[in-house]
């Protein structure tokens, strides 16, 4: 479904990516993990048009996207849930979810059935259909996550591109976010996700990709015996 192939990225000369390869098959969860500057988020940026690879190619469905602008291929369905959650603190939770719904009436021309889409998202996170008239930025950092969530899932994607979802939250809300990526894995929707808990990240992936200094070190199923090593190598040498 989606494939990036020998992908470079600079930021003023610095290479954060080097000819990194990554693909992910309809209905997987595929995990990237490596710390912190390995390159994981500068990856995501590039896949949704945030960032211009300097070299590389970028295929969705077997079509390229490499620098087409990012409301594009939002609505060629890559919705990207950024580190830091990225929402409008000075909006309401409900306008913040109306907002990620336009992508569709916009592009794809079709009448965007918000109430199916809202029934949803306040079925994963209850929470949210109780602050639906709450400033989005006097919600706590969970709800805050679980808002940049459901508006992805809202824009109705192919692909789901997670950016640390569990980072700054307290350990009953990480297992409650990752309980949903799989949740909603499960409904269809295949996943590229970036997170610092490689615990966490692996347990729930079909396969891994990890990164180091710009670079992929290992890729390959999560049951594999060769993780452990790699995980040493990647978070301590």
């Amino acid at each position: 479904m989606l494939e990036v192939r020998d992908l470079s990225v600079s930021y003023g000369g610095i290479k954060a990516l080097s000819n990194a390869s990554i693909e992910i098959k309809k209905g997987e969860i595929v995990s990237i993990i490596g710390a912190n500057g390995a390159g994981k988020s500068t990856l995501l940026r590039a896949i949704s048009g945030i960032l211009k690879p300097e070299s590389g190619t970028i295929l969705l469905d077997n079509k390229e996207i490499t620098g087409i602008p990012p409301h594009r291929i939002a609505a060629m369905g890559i919705s990207h849930v950024p580190e830091g959650r990225g929402i409008f603190y000075n909006l309401t939770v409900m306008e913040n979810l109306q907002l990620a719904s336009c992508i569709r009436q916009s592009f794809f021309s079709v009448k965007a059935e918000l109430s199916d889409d809202l029934e949803r998202v306040f079925d994963l996170f209850p929470r949210l259909a109780e602050r639906c008239k709450q400033m989005a930025g006097t919600l706590s950092g969970g709800e805050q996550q679980m808002l940049a969530m459901s508006r992805g899932l809202i824009m109705r994607g192919k692909v789901m591109l997670l950016d640390e979802p569990s980072m700054g939250l307290a350990p009953n809300l990480v297992d409650t976010i990752f309980q949903v990526i799989t949740k909603i894995n499960q409904d269809g929707v295949t996943i590229l996700l970036v997170e610092q808990n490689a615990h966490k990240a692996i347990k729930i992936a079909n396969r891994i990709y990890a990164f180091k200094t710009g670079r992929i070190a290992f890729s390959g199923p999560s049951n594999s015996k060769e993780l452990d090593n790699i995980l040493h190598s990647t978070y301590l040498t």
